[in-house]
């Protein structure tokens, strides 16, 4: 096929619709420049393999842990943390994951501590108190959220004298 301006033999083929109406373009190496369009085969690399990767972003390699080069996407995979190191490296993301896997709690507290300070324990039956009221609220059983309610403000004014004190008599 030649260009549609010169006699010349046409590299670049250009097929457009518009509004139903099909519009052919053929043009030689000399007007295709002239008219800005890309040349095939004449591109530089780099905007070439941009174009095959899919994007003109660098990939940005998600960090790996200096002592074992586990990276935080295995420990999700496998939920096993590589060595000590790894806690470090990876502190706010494990945080986030272990605090979205314990419904919120980020320190451990155990099933029953027998030597509990009254601080700790003050604080594990406000947390079980919100957890009941979240779950009164949710089932909309208002009556109960009511006393749920009542019971964590009793507990957020006792100064943990006053809890001491109640728990020796």
């Amino acid at each position: 096929m030649k260009c549609d301006i010169c006699d010349k033999p046409a590299v670049v083929h250009e097929v457009t619709i518009a509004h139903g109406v099909k519009k052919e373009v053929h043009l030689c190496i000399d007007h295709a420049r002239e008219a800005g369009v890309a040349m095939p085969g004449q591109q530089p690399g780099n905007k070439l393999l941009s174009k095959i990767s899919g994007s003109g972003k660098p990939t940005v390699m998600a960090p790996r842990c200096p002592e074992c080069g586990t990276s935080f996407a295995q420990v999700r995979q496998h939920s096993l943390i590589g060595c000590p190191a790894c806690y470090d490296t990876f502190e706010e993301p494990l945080g986030r994951l272990i605090e979205r896997a314990q419904a919120g709690a980020t320190h451990h507290i155990g099933r029953g501590v027998a030597n509990e300070d009254s601080q700790s324990k003050r604080q594990r039956e406000e947390r079980q108190l919100m957890q009941a009221l979240a779950t009164a609220l949710s089932r909309e059983q208002y009556e109960r959220a009511a006393e749920i309610r009542d019971r964590i403000s009793q507990l957020s004014q006792a100064t943990p004298e006053e809890t001491t004190e109640g728990d020796k008599a």
